[in-house]
């Protein structure tokens, strides 16, 4: 074999280490929280309970549903709960082959998109589920009373923390594309518009069909997009173009660093 091909088996099995150590560490949270999965349902439920009539529950169709879903659940949780473990365990395996100035922004950027993604699922669970059901609930014929099923629940639910936790890292990705070199700010400013009436068009696809949830997704999407331009604003330095004006660069040292 030679050096190119052993080197190559070598990060194979370095990723398949660093991924079983993951899935480790995923699988121990997972079988702690075990015990409480009924629980952990319930909190994820509250929100839906609260708009629910008084003494309507929501409702289970399959045989085997009200003991997968929660065990669902608990894996979703078992897996925020290991973030930290899975990120280090990534961050360790691609750290080698970074340069120097790529590392130094690595780490901010990774625990930084990990904090907002957070923050996404948050700000989902405590503020939109119990406007976008209470509305719903408002809006319902009185003649109805609804009993949701757990499992499409579960569903809605996943999709959209996935959709704001998504919605919350458009600072860092804006950041990525300044630093790149993709985009600088100016472009970033003057496409404004456009990124105003995308995020109300992604809200309207990824949100339910009323005008509270869009809302609560496209707002903070907009608000964000600002927050990244000036986040990036700090973390790019200015050069001077032939002609005199500055640009923003994503690291003037970037030809020059060696990996390490």
């Amino acid at each position: 074999m030679t050096d190119q091909q052993e080197s190559f088996i070598a990060h194979l099995m370095e990723l398949r280490d660093r991924l079983l150590r993951s899935l480790v560490a995923v699988g121990v949270v997972f079988v702690c929280l075990m015990p409480w999965a009924g629980d952990i349902y319930d909190i994820l439920a509250k929100p839906m309970m609260a708009t629910l009539p008084t003494g309507t529950h929501m409702i289970a169709t399959g045989v085997v549903t009200p003991f997968f879903v929660p065990v669902k659940v608990t894996m979703m949780v078992a897996f925020v709960l290991a973030l930290p473990v899975v990120l280090y365990q990534a961050w360790a395996f691609i750290a080698p082959g970074l340069y120097a100035h790529e590392r130094r922004l690595a780490v901010p950027l990774v625990i930084g998109s990990s904090v907002l993604f957070l923050l996404g699922m948050a700000f989902c669970y405590f503020f939109v589920f119990g406007t976008v059901f209470k509305f719903i609930a408002e809006f319902a014929p009185k003649s109805i009373v609804p009993a949701p099923d757990i499992e499409q629940y579960l569903s809605f639910v996943m999709s959209m923390f996935i959709a704001f936790g998504i919605t919350f890292e458009v600072p860092v990705i804006v950041i990525l594309l300044v630093k790149a070199g993709i985009v600088d700010i100016a472009k970033l400013k003057e496409i404004r518009p456009y990124v105003i009436v995308g995020a109300f068009v992604v809200a309207a696809i990824v949100t339910p069909p009323d005008v509270v949830s869009q809302c609560m997704l496209a707002v903070p999407m907009c608000l964000l997009y600002e927050l990244g331009i000036l986040l990036a604003k700090l973390v790019s330095r200015p050069v001077a173009n032939a002609d005199g004006t500055a640009l923003a660069v994503a690291d003037p040292d970037a030809g020059s660093a060696d990996r390490q």
